[in-house]
This record gives C-alpha cells, sequence and structure tokens, in this order.
C-alpha cells in the first residue's frame, strides 16, 4: 500500500471494486485478489476513521467549558 494512501484514495478504490464486483465485471480469476484488496483497503479506512474520531474528542476535551 502506498505511503500516500488518503482515506479519499482508499475508499474511492473500494467503491471501484464494489462497482466492479457488484456488475460482474470481475473475473473468477481475480475475485478473490480483489477481495483480498477490499479487505486491506476497509482495514485502513476504519483505522483512519478511529485515529480521527480520538484526534477530535481530544480536541474537544480540551476545549474551555466542555469539562465535566
Amino acid at each position: 500500500m502506498s505511503e500516500e494512501m488518503t482515506y479519499e484514495s482508499a475508499f474511492a478504490e473500494l467503491d471501484k471494486i464494489y462497482q466492479q464486483i457488484n456488475n460482474e465485471e470481475v473475473s473468477v480469476d481475480l475475485l478473490a485478489e480483489k477481495v483480498k484488496r477490499a479487505a486491506v483497503l476497509i482495514e485502513f479506512c476504519q483505522a483512519r476513521l478511529r485515529s480521527t474520531e480520538d484526534e477530535v474528542n481530544k480536541i474537544i476535551e480540551g476545549m474551555p467549558g466542555t469539562g465535566d
């Protein structure tokens, strides 16, 4: 996976794979390869979302007037 991968590029590639599979454009010979790549992209996107959520929560917790 490229070091420059972004959430948007990973999601776009994942969407392309989904469309190809959904439209039956993927041969049986390539299906497993596409599914493996999709799994990697899903893992990347989930990690990026969790990281961003944690970062946003830390920022919100540090804002004045938001502490308990």
